[in-house]
C-alpha cells in the first residue's frame, strides 16, 4: 500500500477536487455539450500548472473521445469531416510551434479573443442569412442561382474553421467551441452534430499525442492521475448521452453559443 500511495500525484485536496470536476466536465462535453469542453481547459488550469494541465487533460478527453465514438458512431457528417480534418492536422503542426514559444498567458489571450470574434461572426451571419430567407418570395430561387459557389464558399469555411480548430486544440485543448461555432453554422441536427464532433476530436486529439510528448508533457504523474480520473469521465459521459436525446434543437444551439462566450471571458479573465 505505501508503494501505491507513492505513486499517486501529491496534488493537495483542492486541486484534486478540482481535476474531478474537470474529469465530469469532459465526459458532459463529449456527449451532450461540445462548448463546455473549454471549462475543463480553465479548471485544470488552476489546478496545475498551465502547460502540464494540457497534457493531463489531452489523455483525459481521448477517453472522452472514444466513449462518444460508441455513443454517435452512426451520426456523423463524413463530407464535413473530409472538409476540416486536412487542415485541422496542419493548424495542430502550426500550434505545436506556437506552444513551445509562447507563455500560458499569451496563449489564452490569443484564443479568448479569437472565439469572441468566431460568435461574433456566427450571429452576424446567421442574422443576415435570416433576413434574406425573410424577404425573399420564393425560397427555391437562391438555390438555382447559385451554382458552384456554395460549395466553394463551404470549403473555404471548413478549411479556416480546421486551421483554427488544430491550432486552438493544441495550444490548449480549446478547439471546442470553435468547432461547435461550425457545426452551429452548418445547422447540424443534434445527434449529427454530436456524431460529427465526436469522430473530428478523436481523430485529432490521437493525432496530437506525439507532439505533446515530444514536448515532455506527458509525465509519470500525468498518466497516474488520468488513470485515477478514468471512471469521472465515464460518468460524465454517460450522464450526458441521456441528456442529449431530449435536447430541444434550439434549446442546444443557444447553449453552444453562450458555452462559447462564457470559455472565451474565462480564458481572458484567467
Amino acid at each position: 500500500m505505501p508503494e501505491i500511495a507513492a505513486l499517486v500525484p501529491d496534488l493537495g485536496l483542492g486541486p484534486w477536487l478540482l481535476v474531478a470536476l474537470g474529469a465530469l466536465i469532459v465526459g458532459l462535453s463529449k456527449t451532450a455539450l461540445p462548448g463546455a469542453g473549454t471549462i475543463a481547459v480553465g479548471v485544470f488550469a488552476l489546478a496545475m500548472p498551465a502547460k502540464e494541465s494540457t497534457a493531463a487533460l489531452l489523455l483525459l478527453l481521448i477517453v472522452g473521445d472514444m466513449t462518444a465514438l460508441w455513443v454517435y458512431r452512426r451520426e456523423p457528417d463524413w463530407r464535413t469531416l473530409l472538409r476540416l480534418l486536412p487542415s485541422a492536422m496542419i493548424g495542430v503542426v502550426i500550434g505545436a510551434f506556437y506552444f513551445a514559444r509562447v507563455d500560458g498567458a499569451g496563449v489564452r489571450v490569443t484564443i479568448g479573443v479569437i472565439l469572441l470574434v468566431l460568435v461574433t461572426v456566427t450571429v452576424w451571419r446567421r442574422h443576415v442569412s435570416r433576413r434574406r430567407e425573410s424577404a425573399s418570395p420564393t425560397p427555391s430561387e437562391p438555390a438555382a442561382a447559385g451554382g458552384s459557389r456554395p460549395g466553394a464558399a463551404a470549403a473555404a469555411q471548413g478549411v479556416g474553421y480546421g486551421l483554427l480548430g488544430g491550432f486552438t486544440t493544441m495550444v490548449a485543448n480549446a478547439a471546442g467551441p470553435v468547432m461547435s461555432l461550425y457545426f452551429y453554422a452548418m445547422r447540424m441536427p443534434v445527434l449529427t452534430f454530436l456524431g460529427t464532433s465526436a469522430w473530428y476530436f478523436a481523430i485529432v486529439n490521437l493525432f496530437k499525442v506525439p507532439f505533446s510528448a515530444g514536448l515532455g508533457l506527458i509525465t509519470r504523474d500525468t498518466l497516474v492521475m488520468d488513470a485515477m480520473l478514468i471512471p469521472v469521465v465515464l460518468i460524465g459521459a454517460y450522464a450526458g448521452a441521456k441528456v442529449a436525446r431530449r435536447i430541444p434543437q434550439k434549446v442546444f444551439e443557444n447553449l453552444i453559443l453562450a458555452l462559447t462566450v462564457a470559455a472565451a471571458i474565462g480564458l481572458l479573465a484567467m
